[in-house]
């Protein structure tokens, strides 16, 4: 009788405890998260990355619609990557009689953005212009593209460089060699600029 008795407390005690969850989804609202991964395309790639960036963008969107407008003020956060796509030419050569090895890289550029926030400040929708997801869509384009034109302010491609330049002098080594660093597009350093790298 004492074991009946547990298995009906046991079972009353699951009844009230679903109930409560159910009612608890319907007070707060069920959040679902569902995902699904589509791998379109896998490459190799070459790249070296040497300076990592966070910056902080405006960007003011307008859009007009038969007369209509709605304007959207976004605070825009992301990472930028500086580096060099290897496959663009990099040129490594050794002098063996004056025991140097010449590594050329290609020019610096933006190798990737990461937007790491999207902040709303000010949103104001059309009468019959109100906003959509093509919206939000053109919105994060325009951040990513404001982002990698103030890399450009910012004298990132500078900064890549002179990481480039103390990783490879640092990690390509061999016994007796010095190893110099180049850029394409750039005249060699001055024999006054290798008095680092002869260190």
């Amino acid at each position: 009788m004492a074991l009946v008795l547990f298995a009906v407390a046991v079972l009353v005690g699951r009844s009230v405890s679903h109930e409560r969850r159910r009612l608890g989804r319907l007070v707060e609202g069920e959040t679902t998260v569902s995902q699904a991964v589509v791998v379109e395309q896998t490459r190799a790639v070459a790249r070296l990355v040497t300076s990592e960036t966070m910056l902080r963008d405006v960007i003011t969107y307008e859009n007009q619609r038969l007369g209509s407008t709605k304007r959207s003020l976004v605070v825009a956060t992301g990472k930028v990557l500086t580096g060099f796509d290897l496959d663009r030419g990099m040129e490594v050569t050794v002098d063996h009689p004056s025991r140097r090895i010449r590594i050329t890289l290609p020019p610096p550029a933006v190798q990737g953005v990461e937007i790491t926030e999207l902040k709303t400040y000010d949103e104001q929708r059309g009468l019959w212009n109100p906003f959509r997801p093509a919206d939000r869509d053109t919105i994060f384009a325009l951040a990513r593209r404001q982002l990698v034109a103030a890399a450009g302010e910012v004298a990132l491609a500078r900064h890549a460089e002179e990481s480039a330049r103390r990783l490879l002098e640092a990690t390509v080594r061999a016994d007796g060699y010095v190893t110099e660093v180049r850029f394409a597009n750039h005249p060699p350093r001055g024999v006054g600029d290798s008095s680092e790298t002869e260190r």
